[in-house]
């Protein structure tokens, strides 16, 4: 499903981000990048996500090659294979939660009555019905992280990227976040997990735990 081949990625100023990565990720696997910040993890998912480009190296997903897309195709991309998991939401705190969630749905222009299902239908799975109507910013921290994992959701992504999910979230919601990604593996989503987070380590649901260090796979 997802291939990195001798991947290098260079910062403005001649920073490593990554230093020839090889990495194959099978469809419907639950993979954790395990790494201390700054270690190079969230640059293999921003590559994965097609949000940046490898300096060289490729990029394949899905037996196509992401690395050399135009931007237009690299968004195109996104919306119809990537859900993608913010460390810190990004969520749009003036809007309201089914807004939020719907809005991977915009350029789409699909029907009134879709829109409506798929909505209902991620309200239901991530146990935020009630919140329908409230804007985010007065929604807790669980409430977020859940409304963000739906937005994720929304478009029936192959592929789910997370970076750091549970770094602002205490044990009891890093667990319920657990749960939820599980129900999401269940679903034959392909999961990357970048984390530091201990809880992620030994999980059952996690085939591959691969640690990541000054831009290596170790």
């Amino acid at each position: 499903m997802i291939e990195l081949q001798s991947v290098r990625k260079e910062y403005k100023g001649g920073i490593v981000a990554l230093d020839g990565v090889d990495l194959k990720l099978l469809e419907g696997e639950l993979v954790v990048l395990r790494g201390v910040s700054g270690s190079g993890k969230s640059s293999i998912l921003s590559l994965i996500a097609g949000l940046s480009k490898p300096t060289t190296g490729e990029v394949i997903v899905d037996k196509k090659r992401i690395s050399k897309l135009a931007d237009h195709f690299s968004t195109l991309y996104r919306r119809e294979n990537i859900g993608f998991i913010f460390q810190k939401y990004n969520l749009i705190p003036t809007l309201s939660v089914q807004e939020n969630i719907l809005l991977p749905l915009v350029p789409q222009n699909l029907p009134k009555k879709e829109l409506e299902s798929r909505l209902q239908r991620e309200l239901i799975n991530f146990n935020i019905e009630s919140k329908r109507d409230v804007m985010v910013r007065n929604l807790s921290g669980g409430e977020q992280q859940r409304c963000a994992i739906a937005r994720a959701n929304i478009n029936n992504p192959k592929i789910i990227l997370a970076d750091e999910p549970t770094a602002n979230l205490d044990e009891k919601l890093s667990l319920e976040f657990i749960k939820l990604i599980k129900e999401m593996k269940s679903q034959s989503r392909t999961i990357v997990i970048a984390t530091h987070d201990p809880l992620f380590f030994d999980l059952a649901c996690v085939d591959r735990v691969i640690t990541v260090k000054n831009g290596k796979l170790l």
